[in-house]
């Protein structure tokens, strides 16, 4: 067979397989609509208007088993097509998604139907890619689009919502357009979940979910953080209601302790002015609202309205804590253990674990993506690829992979790496290579050198990274350092984090550090979380570093530079014991 034949062959057959699919697609949601209780009921009734005599006294109780069998279902019971579902070409999935807008070049998040509250929204937004479904459009966006996953709140039936009392038989429209939803998704492969985060009515959670999971999308680092701490005046001392009908305690009133809302906008502000954060212990959500205060930087502290004979006074313990700064290493544990455990890409992960999504989609890694740290090291012997390896695989947050000149990889600690389960990649940064590498002496930086190595050569390692952070290793890194550095880089939002860059001295008060401006204020006045102008690179997107450009002119091509001050002790902060190791499965990959 000649090659154009050939080729004209491999269309057809291609086209032919295209079509399969979206001929079985069809069959499919024809088959859910036919199976609907709404068709049922529409024939049922039709049924009835042709032969009003036996059909017309029939039809309550044909009636009523349609609604005794639409009540049957739930999420363990879910209905599933006789066939296989459907899984689009993956060339018609990909242009498909090109020409609706939802998703760019690549497919770094999950793409989800979302009918959720404003809160759920605001805090899956950096890690979902969401397509909002409203009740009037929610079958034309269904038909659509391609998503990987179906999302729904409880939080999303609250009155003054468009999908408000959403599974209460007042709002059957509502309820039937959701639970069209729900069959067009199962029909087509797609898992269902609810988020039961809030009073919903009972029949919400009696729709075909493939999973119900009790509680909200964890704690959103990139709105409850202490990045701002400085930067919001208030009251040291703040009470967190949960409802806004519920009474002030006095002892709080006469002490001027703040009264705010857990679903106030600006909640976390006044977290963050606040030392001390009162919640009720009696609340659902004393748990949530108590996560999102040690994220802000701020000490807990549960009122109970019945007085307990062992336990110190509001009248005490406020005062008390609202006169003490909270300790840097206090502020940085308590956000640790957020961060680790409890934080919104954390717990997405958690509530997809297991879900049977489409084939070559990642699920419930893609969540904990942004995550994912390469470290870029060039040991200069076996006692630094020694250091580099107990560096990494004592620290709280492993990386997803190192970067190493390809002559290191004979290193013992590249080695050791490689048998703990690192991914280690390895680049040709010099011709020729010469066993001399190996065994070189670190010679004096110069000028613009970043850990005795210049910013092409960091950009060289880079380009074989597939993280979408990296960090340049250039010395010890200790235990909590890597999770401290992408914690900050999460909260942020910042391009590059890492110790200020001072800079060279100057007895000019107008002309700032040497060569830069009035507007380069680098000293961070002790601070833990502060933007500047220049910083010593420790965690930098690895697509900045493969620019090759010097870190002082960072901050003037557009780049936000955070400046994380010293971990002055890993110590345990009040409340229990710091999170555990955490591996790269779990933590930077996901």
């Amino acid at each position: 067979m000649k090659r154009r034949e050939q080729s004209q062959t491999e269309q057809l057959k291609q086209a032919l397989a295209e079509r399969e699919a979206q001929l079985q697609e069809a069959r499919a949601r024809l088959a859910a609509v036919e199976g609907s209780t709404s068709l049922q009921v529409g024939r049922a009734l039709t049924a009835a208007a042709k032969k009003p005599g036996r059909s017309l006294v029939r039809l309550p109780r044909d009636l009523y088993r349609l609604w005794r069998r639409s009540g049957q279902t739930n999420h363990s019971q879910r209905r599933r097509p006789a066939h296989e579902p459907v899984r689009s070409f993956e060339a018609e999935r990909q242009e498909a998604r090109l020409l609706t807008g939802v998703v760019g070049g690549r497919e770094d998040r999950l793409i989800a139907a979302t009918v959720v509250g404003p809160a759920i929204q605001s805090a899956i937004d950096p890690y979902v890619r969401t397509v909002p479904l409203r009740p009037h459009d929610a079958q034309i966006v269904m038909d659509g689009v391609d998503v990987d996953l179906v999302l729904v709140s409880a939080s999303a039936a609250a009155p003054g919502s468009p999908w408000a009392h959403v599974g209460d038989p007042a709002a059957a429209d509502r309820t039937r357009a959701l639970h069209w939803v729900l069959e067009s998704a199962a029909a087509r492969g797609i898992p269902a979940v609810l988020l039961d985060d809030a009073p919903a009515p009972p029949a919400l959670r009696g729709l075909s979910f493939d999973r119900v999971h009790t509680g909200d999308a964890g704690v959103p680092l990139h709105l409850f953080n202490p990045v701002a701490a400085d930067l919001a005046p208030g009251p040291a001392a703040v009470y967190v209601r949960a409802a806004r009908d519920e009474p002030v305690p006095d002892v709080l009133a006469d002490l001027g302790v703040r009264v705010v809302d857990a679903d106030d906008a600006d909640l976390p502000d006044a977290l963050r002015a606040a030392n001390v954060a009162v919640v009720p212990e009696t609340s659902p959500d004393t748990d949530g609202l108590r996560r999102r205060a040690w994220a802000c930087g701020a000490r807990v502290v549960t009122h109970s309205p019945v007085p307990r004979p062992t336990g110190e006074d509001l009248a005490v313990s406020v005062p008390r804590l609202r006169a003490e700064q909270p300790t840097g290493s206090e502020q940085r544990e308590l956000l640790r253990r957020v961060f680790l455990d409890e934080a919104t890409p954390v717990r997405l992960s958690a509530v997809l674990e297991g879900l049977d999504f489409a084939s070559g989609t990642s699920g419930a890694d893609l969540p904990l993506r942004g995550r994912a740290v390469a470290v870029l090291a060039d040991p200069a012997g076996e006692a630094d690829a020694d250091q580099l390896a107990t560096d990494l695989l004592t620290a709280r947050l492993r990386p997803a992979e190192v970067v190493v000149p390809g002559t290191a990889a004979k290193l013992a600690g590249v080695r050791r790496l490689r048998s703990e389960g690192v991914t280690v990649r390895t680049v040709r940064v010099s011709a020729p290579d010469t066993p001399e590498e190996l065994t070189r002496e670190a010679d004096p930086a110069p000028g613009d050198t970043h850990g005795g190595l210049s910013p092409q050569r960091w950009a060289a390692l880079a380009e074989r990274a597939a993280s979408p952070w990296a960090h340049p290793w250039t010395g010890p890194l200790g235990d909590h350092r890597l999770v401290d550095l992408v914690c900050a880089a999460e909260c942020s939002g910042a391009d590059a984090v890492g110790t200020a860059d001072t800079g060279p001295a100057t007895d000019d008060p107008f002309t700032g550090a040497g060569e830069r401006g009035f507007f380069d204020r680098p000293d961070t006045g002790g601070q833990q979380y502060v933007f500047v102008s220049a910083i010593v690179p420790e965690l930098a997107r690895t697509e900045l570093l493969r620019r090759g450009w010097r870190p002082r002119e960072w901050n003037r091509r557009g780049s936000r530079l955070l400046a994380l001050g010293p971990d002055h002790g890993s110590g345990p902060a009040p409340g229990g014991g710091g999170s555990s190791h955490s591996a790269a499965q779990t933590g930077a990959v996901g």
